[in-house]
């Protein structure tokens, strides 16, 4: 320990930090889903997966397909592929996953999975599995020096944008009346219903609203990592290992431990990084066997 300057120490909270932005995120999409449709959306990585290509794809490909030097920029591409991603997990929801919502939570699974499996292969077919590159807008190139360490203006930025998204999220489902009409959708939609609520529109735009938040997680990604088929399937153990360990459906849960998990699994890597793949997977287990729960999920 006394190796380890405090200038790494830093470094690697950053790194964690960042990581543990993602997590967030995706574990937030994947609570609110699970919340209102007890379906545990195994595409939740891939649509991570294909919102990073379209921030690319719109940067890169857009012109040449075009013909014109119109490109798609960072910030444009921030709307559009959370939104457009958002667009076809409706379009998913309204032609198939409506039909499962009376049936076993295994086909629901099962079907994502599917859909996870052919947007992945999709995407390996026309792109392999070699990686791309995406450098982050020129306002948030470059870095500031703090003194004690060099801190990336995009990993900043990542992380308060990110923070942002989270806390709005948390706001929306907690403190609204939109939210309140949300979770007592989960409680009794029946009666619900009775009152005048349209629940299978809710269901649908919750579920576009869910997959949209990895669509944003997925353009603010692509500066950050190597953007390949894989890179969604690469980060969805874990955030499964997330949600389980924050409580299914617990929107709260998913940022905190998230977040925690971020930095911890960081530190891991700098204290024991031969630990560091396999850190979440002992603490989810620790705390399964402590309360089955989860840390902020309801005892049945």
């Amino acid at each position: 320990m006394s190796d380890i300057t405090s200038q790494a120490l830093l470094a690697q909270l950053l790194v964690g930090l960042i990581n543990g932005c993602f997590y967030a995120m995706l574990s937030m999409g994947l609570a609110i889903i699970f919340g209102l449709l007890n379906i545990i959306n195994f595409a939740h990585g891939a649509q991570f997966m294909v919102a990073a290509f379209l921030t690319w794809m719109g940067f890169t490909q857009l012109p040449a397909l075009l013909g014109t030097e119109f490109r798609i920029n960072f910030w444009l591409a921030l709307v559009l592929a959370p939104i457009l991603v958002g667009a076809v997990s409706i379009l998913l929801e309204k032609t198939l996953l409506k039909r499962l919502y009376h049936i076993d939570h295994l086909y629901g699974l099962l079907l994502t999975f599917g859909v996870s499996l052919m947007l992945e292969g999709l995407f390996r077919h026309f792109y392999g599995i070699s990686g791309a590159s995406y450098d982050p807008p020129p306002l948030l190139q470059g870095g500031v020096d703090l003194g004690f360490m060099y801190l990336p203006v995009y990993r900043a930025f990542v992380v308060v944008f990110s923070l942002a998204i989270c806390a709005g999220t948390w706001y929306l489902f907690e403190r609204t009346k939109l939210g309140a009409l949300l979770r007592a959708g989960t409680e009794n939609p029946k009666l619900l219903q009775a009152f005048g609520v349209n629940i299978p529109l809710m269901i649908t735009l919750t579920y576009g609203f869910g997959v949209a938040l990895a669509g944003v997680a997925g353009v603010m990604a692509a500066p950050t990592m190597q953007i390949n088929p894989l890179m969604g399937s690469n980060l969805l153990n874990i955030v499964f290992a997330v949600v389980v360990i924050g409580g299914l459906g617990s929107i709260l849960g998913a940022i905190l431990t998230g977040l925690g998990l971020g930095l911890i699994e960081g530190l891991t890597k700098l204290l024991y990084p031969e630990a560091s793949t396999v850190v979440v997977f002992v603490i989810m287990a620790l705390v399964l066997l402590t309360r089955p729960a989860g840390l902020f999920g309801k005892e049945n």
